[in-house]
């Protein structure tokens, strides 16, 4: 029975040693733990701070940057032309008097278009197109457009042979335009084309 007895004891004995072990392993562990998450708490707090510095900085450069940016929008507004006013003092003029209409257009000499106005732009309807009145005011309406160009010197080419080729080169010359040129380009045919046949009324 002794033996049994110390037999029991020595084995509640190692029971007892191996959960005194266990309970200073896990005592270890979590002083491991502890220490650990400190570690990490302080790892953090630097991880803060820094980021914290960088953000003040960033704000710094931010702030110096900031006046030199303005200078640099102010110098390139200097940079900035005005569109200049094309001048042309040389010119082409090109009126077209038809039955039905006066179409008068300034051009450069290299032909680009300046302006241009015609009776039915000015509201002339039907037969009143054609007048010699409505080409003058045509010629009058052309030249207010083109007058912010400064033309001095103007080459006139006339086509057709409606009633109003003469009034709007007439309006030209009292408008003060220098005629250096007028030229009649109205096609005429030389036994070319067989004409349409007259019609019967």
């Amino acid at each position: 029975m002794t033996e049994k007895k110390s037999n029991n004891a020595a084995t509640v004995s190692t029971k007892e040693n191996q959960s005194t072990n266990k309970a200073q392993e896990k005592t270890v562990d979590t002083t491991e733990k502890t220490e650990g998450m400190e570690e990490r708490a302080e790892a953090l707090k630097l991880e803060d701070k820094t980021w914290q510095s960088d953000q003040e900085k960033s704000k710094e450069d931010q702030e110096t940057k900031k006046p030199s940016s303005k200078v640099s929008v102010k110098y390139s507004n200097k940079n900035k032309r005005k569109p200049r006013r094309r001048q042309v003092f040389k010119g082409k003029v090109f009126i077209k008097s038809t039955y039905n209409n006066t179409i008068v257009n300034f051009t450069d000499l290299h032909g680009g278009s300046l302006a241009w106005s015609s009776a039915g732009l000015l509201g002339f309807k039907g037969a009143k197109k054609a007048t010699t009145y409505a080409a003058s005011q045509v010629a009058a309406d052309a030249i207010e457009k083109v007058q912010r160009y400064g033309l001095k010197d103007v080459e006139v080419y006339v086509k057709g042979v409606g009633s109003g080729r003469e009034a709007a080169v007439r309006m030209l010359a009292q408008k003060g335009l220098n005629l250096v040129l007028i030229k009649d380009r109205t096609p005429i045919p030389h036994n070319g084309c067989r004409p349409k046949k007259l019609r019967r009324v």
